[in-house]
């Protein structure tokens, strides 16, 4: 009796112990299901591969389960994060192509002519900022209450929810309530 005891005890505690509500990114997961989703340019192709491949997302949905996002959740850090270091070409509205090099906390943007900015994520203060020209610059602060603090060109602040009417009211407060229409 003693020892059926302990063993239910002990597999009780390890799986507790496996399910600390460490629900992370699932990186590992989603990179195989993007690939997936892009492998070619054609959809009942990329149905044909996800068949042939299914036991693939089995097994990385159990690493990400079971290691990875456990070790997110005690590190902070996933370990899955392959885009680190690597830069992308991205067209800018200006039609202009910058290339974008993923860092560890945030973004190294630089422009056609050369010129380098960083966008940095500060963990601690869960704030975005913008440097470059040797000038850094705050742009918005995530809030506790699920609003954004953003910090506007002008010195003024002002919080605003995440979503359309947040970016508009963000709009209007940068454009000084000055709507502009173009006729086409």
């Amino acid at each position: 009796m003693k020892k059926k005891s302990f063993t239910s005890v002990a597999c009780l505690l390890l799986s507790g112990s496996m399910l600390v509500s460490c629900v992370g990114s699932f990186r590992l997961f989603n990179k195989l299901a993007t690939w997936n989703k892009q492998a070619t340019g054609n959809k009942f192709l990329n149905e044909l591969i996800f068949i042939l491949i299914s036991p693939a997302y089995a097994v990385c949905g159990v690493a990400d389960v079971l290691v990875l996002n456990t070790i997110e959740f005690w590190s902070g850090k996933n370990p899955v994060r392959a885009d680190i270091g690597k830069t992308r070409q991205v067209e800018g509205s200006d039609g202009l192509m910058y290339a974008v090099k993923t860092l560890e906390d945030g973004y190294e943007i630089t422009s056609p002519d050369g010129k380098i900015s960083y966008f940095r994520y500060d963990k601690k203060t869960d704030t975005w900022s913008v440097e470059g020209n040797g000038v850094s610059r705050e742009l918005f602060k995530f809030n506790e209450d699920g609003t954004i603090h953003a910090y506007l060109p002008d010195g003024r602040s002002m919080d605003v929810s995440r979503d359309g009417a947040g970016v508009y009211t963000l709009r209007m407060a940068v454009n000084c309530g000055t709507c502009y229409a173009m006729w086409q």
